[in-house]
């Protein structure tokens, strides 16, 4: 009896595993964004504008089994060109030396809806955990399978090496350690 159930539980596994689909992001509909305090008083917003990742998803299960993404650090964007030239340095993203952020997803939880991997930021590689939001699954009006999902979490910057900051005389730093990243991501069955 226990070599049946033993069967049937990885008979189970394996074909919750065989119906995950690859799927290509819609970068038009998608977003990698971040915010982080400025002067302790407010919130600076900013995203890049380049990115690509690759998805392997279980529409059946709301199962992820493959995610990696890769992150151009060359196109942060907070709309104020000499702010993203101070980020792009080695003040901060290092982008002459580090040319990309990436993201390797290791493990899904889909009853928790938690992401976690690996993010590697100026040749820093850190384990983080994402909340992971399944916003739907759709069929477009070309009948291509759609699927829209939200990854959020916190990173501390500093220990990724962007250390740059500035005390100001009347306490505090010009930016907040705590960096909030929210990634906002369409898909399209391959």
């Amino acid at each position: 009896m226990k070599k049946f159930l033993a069967s049937l539980l990885f008979l189970a596994l394996f074909l919750s595993g065989a119906s995950a689909k690859n799927y290509t992001l819609d970068g038009a509909h998608s977003s990698v964004e971040f915010s982080v305090k400025h002067l302790m008083i407010s919130t600076v917003k900013g995203n890049f504008d380049t990115y690509k990742a690759t998805v392997a998803f279980d529409p059946g299960t709301k199962t992820f089994t493959k995610l990696e993404a890769n992150i151009d650090a060359a196109s942060v964007n907070t709309a104020n060109e000499k702010r993203d030239d101070h980020l792009r340095s080695a003040d901060f993203f290092d982008a002459a030396n580090h040319p990309a952020l990436t993201f390797v997803m290791k493990n899904y939880a889909a009853t928790t809806g938690t992401m976690k991997g690996d993010l590697t930021i100026r040749g820093v590689t850190l384990p983080v955990e994402l909340k992971t939001t399944i916003n739907g699954i759709i069929q477009d009006m070309q009948g291509k399978e759609r699927v829209g999902f939200t990854l959020e979490g916190v990173v501390d910057r500093k220990a990724f090496g962007l250390t740059w900051n500035r005390a100001l005389e009347a306490g505090g730093v010009v930016v907040g350690d705590e960096v909030k990243i929210t990634v906002e991501v369409q898909m399209i069955a391959s």
